[in-house]
């Protein structure tokens, strides 16, 4: 995490205004909210951003926005009396005049290992006087993940977000998760997400697909998925290995993450 995050993280925790629990929040992050939920205290929630789509009682949330372009008049309409934020909010300049309004500004860690997700649930648990149930959710995730050691087993996630698909490679949450269910990314020597073409689909030969269930709506369902000429060449279509799984679940990294990482090795198995 950048310095300026960490002054922003530490400093905001210092003001005066979180000697009480906060009342009004808005979180900009889906992974933040589930977290928020994951603690009891969705009734404070005021707000949410458009990722926050997990669990469904946050879909009846105002929203402010996407996260990564969230409206500043938005988010302080709501009134809230803490605003948590990826690290990843923006545009930066509207993460920093919501930093100059007064109303304190928790950024938390977005990477996609365990440290940071712990720094997720501890640093919201302690904003908002929850730290007993946050140190039970932390024990909790230290017992139920356990990385799988690596296998053979050849996976290929796809994501959509106009209608073609992506692979995702190295440097991305799709490959730290992966790895941890001990799967072989069949992109591991890409850069983050590019396009595939069918042919290259179809080359990559991998024994297991995984998609996120937004990613198959795009596309256009799943019947359309699997009538894609590359994906129905691989072994992981004429073995029906192809996982569709809960865009958050799947690509969140957060409290639901050994859950995540069940459903991927059954699948590889």
């Amino acid at each position: 995490m950048k310095k300026w995050l960490i002054t922003s993280v530490l400093l905001t925790l210092l003001q005066p205004a979180l000697a009480a629990a906060p009342k009004k929040i808005v979180t900009l992050g889906g992974p933040l909210t589930e977290i928020v939920y994951a603690l009891d205290a969705e009734a404070r929630l005021v707000a949410v951003d458009q990722s926050s789509v997990y669990p469904p009682a946050a879909n009846k949330l105002p929203k402010v926005g996407y996260y990564r372009a969230f409206s500043v008049e938005g988010v302080l309409s709501q009134k809230p009396d803490l605003i948590l934020a990826s690290d990843q909010a923006g545009p930066p300049e509207a993460l920093a005049r919501l930093q100059r309004t007064g109303v304190p500004v928790i950024v938390l860690p977005s990477a996609p290992d365990l440290a940071a997700l712990e720094k997720r649930i501890t640093g919201i648990a302690s904003a908002l006087h929850e730290e007993e149930k946050g140190r039970s959710i932390v024990a909790k995730l230290k017992r139920d993940v356990t990385p799988a050691p690596a296998s053979k087993t050849r996976a290929l996630l796809l994501i959509s977000r106009s209608g073609s698909p992506e692979g995702a490679g190295n440097d991305t949450t799709a490959d730290a998760i992966l790895k941890l269910a001990g799967l072989n990314n069949v992109l591991a020597k890409q850069q983050g997400y590019k396009p595939l073409s069918m042919e290259s689909i179809a080359a990559l030969q991998p024994d297991v697909i995984v998609l996120s269930g937004m990613s198959v709506q795009n596309l256009g369902g799943m019947e359309k998925v699997l009538a894609m000429p590359g994906l129905a060449q691989t072994p992981a279509a004429k073995n029906k290995k192809i996982v569709v799984m809960d865009d958050l679940l799947l690509l969140g990294f957060g409290p639901r993450l050994p859950e995540a990482l069940q459903q991927l090795k059954q699948a590889s198995r």
